[in-house]
């Protein structure tokens, strides 16, 4: 029986600028049967290569991998040519997901990341990565800025470094600076400092990196259980902390959960979601002007850029956010639940509501719905108290109670 094996794809990694292969590859490359490349990667390969067929690299992966499996199936010599390490956000990975790791023989060179670090004398194991490369959205490179000082994020020619600026200004991104690495490696290199005003409408090199620094630490640090009085809001208009940590508790919030803030006020529990929903996303939902305001400086301050801020009448304005793992609804019910059912249809299967009430009639409303739903649901009540100075000493100051209602979507 043929031992696939023993007739693996060689992933080399060509040098990023001068396009080079690593030592030690000469008589690989010279053997290849198959070649398999981007155009620009395959305008490259050295002279020696003369293989029998090429497969270029563009558009739809799958074809390519699937082309690739039955070459190497029929005993031909295959080579992949990838830019720097081929495993640091390269074909590398999938090329591993498609055959197995027993079937991929990877030989790595400088990656681009090590070039720009290197170039601006930065520890690179301190920069956390981001990838925009064919991507749609900027939700990683919003969520890794909440988290870390640094990141070096990969682009492509429709998420330009100008663009990148232009995101970050547009979500109220201020306290960052661009350093945006064109051409390494090539003659022609060069690296820039930018605040994100330069950048916005500059033109760049379509093989470019860029560093995104934060100048300044966020004012209030993002984290769970954030004071009351350090988050704008209007008077009583807060999830007060005690029924916040415990309705978010309660929410069960995952990595990766599309989470919904209905009525979310000044934006607390959106904001402290965003902590635990790293990878996930979160929508802060207020018709209030005034309010959706107050969540755009309160996310500025805390610095929980992965909060978006969403102005809107319910349900209406709920059509265009994707489906929800997790929904919070904490103001807005009122007399009408058309706003709770959308929420409760638009859930994922598995996901979970939680509901705050203070209102007797809301609270027998929403446990009357979920009985007619048939929703596996439950009951808390909550009522803490703060200390508070009176007569030179200090008193209990009670809150008011509030009943926290959670449901399953089966």
């Amino acid at each position: 029986m043929f031992d696939k094996s023993q007739n693996p794809v060689h992933v080399i990694g060509l040098r990023p600028g001068i396009l080079t292969p690593p030592p030690g590859v000469d008589d690989i490359l010279a053997r290849a049967q198959v070649l398999v490349a981007g155009r620009r990667l395959l305008d490259a390969a050295p002279r020696s290569c003369r293989p029998e067929k090429v497969i270029p690299v563009a558009g739809q992966l799958t074809p390519v991998l699937e082309e690739i499996e039955r070459d190497l199936d029929a005993g031909k010599a295959v080579v992949v040519l990838a830019d720097g390490d081929p495993l640091f956000f390269g074909l590398g990975k999938r090329l591993i997901e498609h055959l197995g790791a027993e079937r991929v023989h990877v030989h790595p060179n400088l990656c681009t990341l090590q070039m720009a670090a290197a170039r601006v004398g930065l520890p690179w194991h301190e920069v956390r990565v981001v990838s925009l490369h064919g991507r749609s959205d900027f939700n990683p490179l919003f969520a890794s800025l909440a988290r870390f000082e640094r990141l070096a994020v990969f682009t492509d020619p429709e998420n330009s470094p100008a663009v990148i600026a232009q995101a970050l200004l547009e979500r109220g991104v201020v306290d960052a600076q661009l350093i945006v690495l064109e051409n390494l490696g090539a003659p022609n290199e060069t690296a820039r400092r930018l605040r994100l005003e330069e950048a916005w409408d500059l033109p760049f090199a379509d093989l470019n990196l860029v560093l995104v620094e934060r100048t300044a630490p966020p004012e209030i640090p993002l984290m769970l259980g954030i004071p009351d009085h350090f988050y704008l809001h209007e008077k009583g208009l807060i999830t007060k902390q005690a029924a916040r940590a415990t309705g978010l508790a309660m929410l069960g919030v995952m990595p990766d959960s599309v989470v919904w803030d209905l009525g979310a006020g000044c934006g607390s529990v959106a904001i402290e979601a965003s902590h635990l929903a790293h990878e996930g996303r979160i929508f802060a939902v207020e018709r209030e002007s005034r309010r959706a305001a107050m969540i755009r400086e309160n996310v500025r301050r805390i610095g929980a850029w992965l909060v978006e801020t969403v102005k809107g009448e319910m349900p209406d304005c709920l059509a265009a956010l994707p489906d929800p793992d997790r929904v919070f609804i904490g103001g807005g019910l009122g007399q009408n639940t058309r706003a709770l059912a959308h929420a409760c249809l638009r859930l994922k299967p598995g996901g979970r509501l939680v509901i705050h009430a203070i209102l007797l009639d809301t609270l027998m409303r929403v446990k009357d719905y979920f009985q007619a739903q048939n929703w596996n649901f439950g009951i808390t009540q909550i009522q803490a108290s703060t200390a508070d100075r009176l007569a030179g000493d200090l008193r209990l100051r009670a809150q008011n109670p509030v009943f926290i209602i959670w449901a399953d979507k089966g």
